[in-house]
């Protein structure tokens, strides 16, 4: 699959296509049913599949000190689309100039990118002060050769939609099960592994550093999880995410200690999966404490995950 951005031209073999158009951050089940529905008119109508996104996210750009709160980084949501089907990937480089677009210049950037066709959902703004809706692409892009039709949002088993923002909200008290079900997958955040203080290896509990980005932050605290390595290989463990209260000073992390596993990971890039919260953060008085509630985590998240599908 291609990566484009909007500052490029569009290839040849890549105009007249269907373009799924949207943020897409998290890329959860309502964010996949408007993919699923680009690809089907893309594949009927034997015309190339894009998905759009934008970055860095508008609030990003108009709010820039709301804390970090992103689901995806660009190349996770790179992966996800083309497990959806895409041929493409188009990267909207979100800044205040296109902000500043009216609906009719947004419009007619798409269909000059020779964009045959548009999906979106239902609640899809656009243009200067967001003043384009799916009504509006669908009249102004009739005049150019540009269809639009919006896809209605994705209900739970609870009956309520799917949003980010309820993804964002069950990360944020430890809800791991809901924000998996509501995602497809389990959060996963990815990131190259950093030397540390490498005091875990001293305790018999080695850790693999990530640093949390630009991610949003979940409940700190203790977490059953799995590890992607880039070979391929999936690891099970318990990690700590957060600022480490026993240590001085604190220091925002998340900390995974795989099980069985005994090979360096410095400098590589992995994925690490939360699949259940065990407990918040504890500050312990010396190590045997902290050695012993580690060992109970690490025993409370083999059980967990024994019992716990894989997904990637």
């Amino acid at each position: 699959m291609e990566r484009l951005h909007s500052s490029d031209p569009m290839p040849a073999h890549l105009r007249g296509s269907i373009m799924a158009l949207g943020n897409f951050d998290g890329f959860h089940a309502g964010h996949q049913a408007v993919a699923r529905r680009a690809m089907e008119l893309a594949r009927a109508q034997g015309r190339p599949a894009i998905i759009a996104t934008f970055d860095p996210h508008p609030m990003r750009l108009f709010r820039p000190d709301t804390p970090w709160f992103r689901l995806t980084t660009l190349d996770q949501r790179e992966r996800l689309f083309a497990r959806a089907g895409a041929d493409a990937m188009l990267v909207f480089d979100f800044t205040r100039e296109l902000a500043a677009l009216d609906p009719m210049a947004f419009v007619r950037l798409l269909a000059d990118w020779g964009v045959a066709g548009v999906v979106t959902g239902e609640d899809f703004t656009f243009g200067k002060d967001r003043a384009g809706t799916i009504e509006t692409l669908a009249g102004l892009g009739a005049s150019l050769g540009l269809t639009a039709q919006a896809v209605s949002p994705v209900t739970g088993a609870d009956g309520e939609v799917i949003s980010s923002t309820r993804i964002r909200q069950a990360l944020r008290s430890g809800d791991c099960a809901t924000a998996t079900r509501l995602l497809t997958r389990p959060f996963t955040i990815e990131g190259v592994v950093q030397h540390g203080d490498k005091l875990g290896r001293t305790i018999g509990f080695p850790t693999a550093n990530i640093d949390l980005g630009h991610y949003l932050r979940p409940a700190y605290g203790i977490y059953a999880v799995r590890g992607l390595l880039a070979d391929g290989r999936i690891l099970d463990g318990a990690a700590n995410l957060g600022i480490r209260p026993s240590f001085d000073p604190p220091k925002e992390l998340l900390e995974p200690h795989f099980f069985d596993f005994a090979e360096s990971l410095y400098d590589q890039r992995i994925e690490v999966q939360l699949i259940h919260f065990l407990r918040p953060e504890a500050k312990y008085d010396g190590l045997d404490p902290l050695m012993a509630a580690i060992a109970r985590d690490c025993d409370d998240a083999r059980q967990i995950l024994a019992g716990t599908p894989r997904l990637a």
